[in-house]
């Protein structure tokens, strides 16, 4: 019988056996994250429901098809009614069988594997601050307008950004950190599109991952499976792709729980 759980020492325990896989989860057990969390375990199988943003995210990763579907079938009656998920292979078609689904696309989990890679890359950028707020934004609406940002996030210290002539023309930052778990997760990585292909991104993220370094040691990411570009540029820093899983815009009346 699924159970919801808010044992941080019992979660660890069952994270840790996979942690490139469960990076995200394992940086949401941190207190930074943990009070926008809720849940749930089936045997070994363990499946968070993170209220941080506006849409509540389902983060259900799995290896076993069984074990997942396990899950997400015992789930389905506890989820709310309009949620995204990030899903192991097969968990599409649990969820489809309740809701409507519509893709984001197939995405790439990759962990930072030959750290030694980093060397190879000259890093570059300074660590930006909340004063850097409203910069930050501009870039993301010139660069990347359907990112996600929290901007409680750059309380982290674990963004790095790139100037020229004053002005912030790349950055690369932190969904999760957590030095108490040992690990993160890129994310809000880009460049103005004035400047694309000089290589700032990546000395961005040279310069975020050997700060990281310091402080964990789990370095991760996620990546759509189709933008062979930032692959590139990842497996060049030295990072390898470890899963592959989906991201889905989940909508409808799951079914009533029973007494």
């Amino acid at each position: 019988m699924i159970r919801a759980t808010h044992d941080r020492d019992e979660l660890a325990d069952l994270l840790r056996r996979d942690p490139h896989l469960h990076a995200y989860e394992l940086g949401d057990l941190d207190d930074f994250y943990w009070p926008y969390t809720s849940w749930y375990r089936l045997g070994d199988a363990v499946a968070l429901v993170y209220h941080g943003g506006d849409t509540p995210v389902l983060l259900a990763l799995d290896r076993s098809p069984q074990a997942l579907a396990e899950l997400l079938t015992a789930l389905v009656p506890l989820l709310p009614r309009r949620f995204d998920a990030h899903l192991s292979p097969g968990g599409e078609e649990v969820l489809a069988r309740h809701f409507g689904l519509e893709p984001r696309g197939p995405h790439l989990k990759m962990a930072l594997t030959d750290a030694g890679r980093l060397d190879r890359v000259a890093a570059a950028g300074e660590v930006l601050g909340p004063a850097d707020v409203p910069e930050l934004a501009a870039l993301y609406a010139a660069a990347y307008p359907d990112n996600w940002f929290d901007q409680r996030m750059i309380g982290t210290g674990q963004y790095v950004g790139v100037r020229r002539d004053g002005e912030l023309l790349a950055v690369a930052g932190v969904h999760v950190w957590s030095p108490k778990y040992r690990v993160s997760a890129l994310g809000n990585v880009t460049t103005h599109p004035s400047v694309r292909g000089q290589g700032l991104a990546t000395a961005a993220v040279a310069a975020l991952c050997r700060r990281l370094l310091d402080t964990v040691d789990q370095v991760t990411l996620n990546v759509k499976a189709d933008n062979v570009g930032a692959i590139a540029l990842y497996r060049r820093l030295g990072f390898t792709p470890i899963a592959e899983y989906g991201e889905f815009v989940v909508a409808g009346d799951p079914p009533p729980t029973t007494a």
